[in-house]
């Protein structure tokens, strides 16, 4: 909601920004010099602006002559195509009141007019609001639940600040005074003793390193002029504290921590950075271990004196779904790998943490995609659940904030790329039934992305604070929601009360524990009895009587016994198949059993086999050693022969030889040939063996 900060209607309250502009109300008139008033870019938008308000879409030729000045003044205003006046006078206004967010004071001190507020519809309200301390009346919209508007209510809220918050589950838009921060998103803020700190941002694609300061008791912006610390004694030059966006702040003892965030020059480096509230300086934090790798839209939750951060997008665009653990005591980074499914990797999701044991992941996007998926961590076990959710499940969404009340959580802003979360939404985190709170219509900061929400207190009461956003326009709104007792206890109602929150969020990170011990019929009547004493005294708007509550218990008890008995069945189907699948073991056993007996048979046959060859080898070498013998013997033979032979010529010649010599030669024969003939038999019986053998 866009809430201007002069008193006057449209259009006047377009020409009196004209006139403190420097324009005097002709339809060419720029003679006042603006450029030495604002940057250049402010200085050409708002000529562009104030043209297309007074004439209308550009259709002048471009400059001929070469003009830097005027070729720039042209190409601004026909940039604007065919944007109706009305929508430009509006955007002009904006835009002053981002760069001079006291300009009307300083412009007049007329008495101030009631004006018409025109993001909202048309049905108005009228509520007072503060500006530079000047009380004046503002018409404003607020949206109900069903649609409707908040009836008018004579509230005096010149000196009450937050106090003129007096509706519950609605969102209000309290008067604020002091310099505004500029429009913003993917920025970080966070609580501290009743004030509320803005750091860093996107606002139009630049990065901000500014920290401003939101007093919540007087409703006050003022910004902080911080100094950075020296890098040590020896170099006194200061350290870069780059400006960022999509990092996290988290409140730290006296001090502030900038956790991670994408940078205009991005590097390896996971940056923490801490702003001492009290001596007012920037420090970086030197931390041990192996850090995490940079990025930005990671969540950041503080579980007793860590921090645990998941996911984000890092410098080279890769979405991430790692756990990291920062340990404030040692300051000693530990990663984390836990069991179980996690979620899938994405940034711009929303993290809280319940009964300081289970870390909640909801929603978040990837490159094509938003998700409204719901993810639980067991910080003790380090286990991923992803658990049924109950009630009515919001819608997908990247970019939203959220911060628990309590046991509860709740969900603002956000969008899916084709339009921003309207629905303000609550998570009990203890039955896991999600319910919507409010709504909103229009294009207003609370459906947008990459706005921020705190929690912080007035009268002792819990308020919900939301600022800035991006929804086709960069916001520096701030809004403010007084939860009742019935958006924390909505989800109670509809889904049954547990006893016990712990357990309850056990159960459904647990699914597969035994049902029977958790629906005992005494812990039944455990259940019935603490929910009659919890509801008993309170009923609805439409007059529910506590009949009417027993009932709903009634049918709640028969729907659970119905599960008991599915859940049942379930488990003597799987026992069957547990069984089943026993025997088939027990069968496969014994096939396995079958398979080695074979195995050990064929091993002793194949050691028989080699003993054989092992025989026939020996007795080959043997055969061989009786050829060599047999050649032998046969040249002796043939001696032999060729002695008798001639013997026989010399006797028949009358020539005679010793005896002896022919009856050795005749020995040595018969002796050579009857080893002829042995070893012949031995190589058949060899060869007989041996085929006998190889069939």
């Amino acid at each position: 909601m866009a809430r201007a900060s002069s008193g006057l209607a449209y259009p006047e309250r377009f020409y009196a920004a004209a006139a403190y502009v420097g324009f005097d109300g002709s339809p060419n008139s720029n003679d006042k010099d603006i450029g030495s008033r604002f940057s250049n870019d402010v200085a050409l938008i708002l000529y562009a602006l104030y043209q297309q308000a007074t004439v209308g879409p550009c259709n002048v030729p471009k400059p001929s002559l070469w003009n830097p000045v005027e070729q720039g003044k042209w190409k601004s205003w026909k940039q604007l195509g065919n944007m109706v006046s009305a929508e430009a006078m509006r955007l002009f206004v904006k835009i002053l009141e981002e760069e001079e967010p006291g300009w009307y004071s300083r412009e007049s001190n007329s008495v101030l007019e009631p004006v018409t507020d025109v993001q909202m519809n048309h049905n108005a309200i009228v509520e007072p609001i503060i500006e530079n301390r000047n009380p004046f009346a503002e018409t404003k919209t607020i949206s109900a639940e069903n649609g409707g508007l908040i009836e008018a209510q004579d509230i005096d809220v010149v000196s009450e600040g937050l106090g003129s918050v007096v509706v519950y589950d609605q969102w209000t838009s309290p008067p604020i005074t002091g310099q505004r921060p500029k429009g913003r998103y993917e920025h970080a803020a966070a609580v501290v003793e009743d004030k509320m700190y803005i750091y860093g941002g996107n606002h139009y694609g630049r990065y901000l390193s500014d920290l401003h300061v939101l007093d919540l008791r007087s409703c006050t912006w003022s910004k902080v002029e911080a100094k950075v610390e020296s890098k040590s004694v020896e170099t006194p030059s200061p350290l870069n504290i780059t400006p960022s966006a999509g990092h996290s702040l988290i409140p730290w003892e006296n001090k502030l921590l900038s956790i991670a965030g994408h940078t205009k020059d991005p590097s390896e480096t996971f940056q923490v950075k801490a702003f001492d509230l009290q001596i007012g300086t920037w420090s970086m934090l030197n931390t041990y271990g192996k850090p995490p790798v940079s990025r930005g839209g990671q969540s950041v939750t503080l579980v007793g004196t860590t921090l645990v951060i998941f996911g984000g997008q890092d410098a080279k665009q890769t979405l991430l779904n790692d756990l990291h653990i920062l340990d404030l005591e040692t300051l000693t980074w530990d990663e984390i790998d836990a069991v179980g499914v996690p979620p899938s990797p994405r940034s711009g999701h929303a993290a809280a943490v319940h009964a300081e044991r289970y870390l909640l992941i909801f929603g978040g996007g990837s490159h094509a995609t938003c998700f409204n998926d719901l993810h639980v961590l067991d910080l003790q076990t380090m286990e991923w659940s992803r658990p049924t959710q109950q009630g009515e499940i919001p819608v997908p969404r990247a970019g939203h904030a959220g911060v628990t009340v309590g046991e509860n959580w709740f969900i603002v802003g956000g969008g899916d790329n084709k339009s921003g979360a309207s629905e303000t939404v609550v998570l009990n985190m203890s039955t896991l039934a999600w319910s919507v709170v409010t709504s909103v219509e229009g294009r207003v900061p609370l459906a947008s992305e990459g706005l921020s929400l705190v929690v912080g207190s007035l009268n002792g009461e819990d308020i919900l604070i939301s600022f800035g956003g991006y929804n086709g326009h960069y916001n520096s709104e701030v809004n403010v929601l007084k939860p009742s007792h019935k958006s924390t206890l909505q989800s109670k109602i509809m889904e049954g009360p547990v006893p016990d929150s712990v357990s309850a969020v056990h159960n459904a990170t647990n699914p597969t524990r035994d049902l029977e011990s958790e629906f005992e019929v005494g812990q039944e009547g455990k259940i019935r009895e603490t929910a009659i004493d919890n509801f008993e005294p309170m009923k609805s708007k439409g007059g529910e009587t506590s009949e009417h509550i027993l009932a709903m218990l009634k049918a709640e008890k028969e729907e659970l016994e119905s599960s008991l008995n599915n859940e049942k069945l379930l488990s003597l189907q799987l026992k069957q198949e547990l069984a089943d699948a026993e025997a088939r073991n027990t069968d496969l056993f014994k096939e396995l059993q079958s398979v080695r007996g074979q195995l050990a048979s064929e091993q002793s046959r194949c050691f028989k086999l080699e003993v054989d060859v092992a025989e026939l080898r020996q007795k080959l070498q043997t055969m061989e050693t009786l050829q060599r013998e047999l050649e032998l013997l046969q040249r002796q033979k043939a001696t032999s022969e060729q002695v008798a032979i001639n013997t026989k010529q010399r006797q028949g010649s009358g020539k005679s030889y010793p005896v002896q010599c022919s009856i050795h030669l005749i020995k040595s024969s018969n002796h050579g040939y009857s080893l002829f003939l042995q070893s012949r038999r031995e190589v058949a019986d060899i060869r007989t063996f041996c085929k006998s053998l190889f069939k």
